[in-house]
C-alpha cells in the first residue's frame, strides 16, 4: 500500500513544477510579445489599446479629459517676447510631415508607429526661437513627474521632432495625447510629452 503522505508531496511537487512551468511561459511570452493577448501586464498596454498602440496611463488617469476635449483648446508657442497661440485647425494648416518613430516605454514595450504633425523646428521658426533653443514642453496633466520636460537644442531642432497630431493615419485618440504631443527619435516615452499646451523657450 502506497504512503499517503508520499502520494500528498509527489502531488504538491507535480502542482509546483506545472505552476512554475506555466509562468515561465508566460514570461518568456511576455519577453517576446510584451504587448498582445498573451501579455501578462494589465489591459491599457494591450495591442487591443486605441490605435493599435499601447499606454501607460490615460487621459482620465492623468486627469486632462475636459481640457484636451475643449473646442477652443490652443497651442502657445513662445519665445521671449515673441508668442504664438495656435488652433487645431491653424496647425492642421502648417506644412505637415510623416515619420516612422518607436515609442518605447521605460516599463519595457517598445512599439513603432507612423506619426504625423508639423516639425517642431517649423514652430519655433514662427517665434524667431533661436537654434541652440532648449524649451520646456508643458502637459494639460498637472500632477505627476512629467507633467512639464524639457528638451535640448539636438532634438527640438532634429528634423524628425514632430508635434504630432495623429497617428497610424487616424486623428490622435485622447489616450494618446490629443489634440497634440511631442514624439522626438531616441527619447523615453515619459519624455514624449502629450496633452501639450505650450512649448517655451527657456
Amino acid at each position: 500500500m502506497s504512503d499517503p503522505d508520499a502520494v500528498s508531496r509527489r502531488r504538491f511537487l507535480i502542482g509546483v513544477g506545472a505552476g512554475s512551468a506555466a509562468m515561465g511561459a508566460l514570461a518568456l511570452t511576455h519577453a517576446v510579445l510584451p504587448v498582445g493577448p498573451f501579455s501578462v501586464t494589465d489591459d491599457r498596454r494591450r495591442i487591443t489599446a486605441a490605435q493599435a498602440l499601447p499606454v501607460n496611463r490615460s487621459a482620465r488617469e492623468a486627469g486632462v479629459t475636459a481640457l484636451a476635449s475643449d473646442p477652443e483648446w490652443r497651442l502657445t508657442v513662445i519665445s521671449g517676447d515673441r508668442m504664438r497661440d495656435l488652433s487645431l485647425a491653424e496647425l492642421d494648416a502648417l506644412p505637415q510631415r510623416r515619420e516612422e518613430l518607436p515609442i518605447a516605454c521605460v516599463e519595457g514595450w517598445t512599439v513603432t508607429a507612423t506619426w504625423q504633425g508639423v516639425r517642431l523646428a517649423d514652430l519655433l521658426d514662427l517665434v524667431d526661437a533661436p537654434p541652440e533653443a532648449t524649451v520646456r514642453l508643458q502637459s494639460m496633466q498637472q500632477r505627476g513627474a512629467f507633467a512639464a520636460t524639457t528638451m535640448p537644442p539636438q532634438y527640438t531642432r532634429d528634423a524628425k521632432t514632430l508635434v504630432a497630431l495623429h497617428v497610424n493615419g487616424e486623428r490622435l485618440d485622447l489616450d494618446h495625447g490629443y489634440p497634440a504631443r511631442i514624439i522626438a527619435p531616441g527619447r523615453p516615452g515619459v519624455l514624449q510629452t502629450k496633452w501639450l499646451t505650450s512649448i517655451e523657450v527657456i
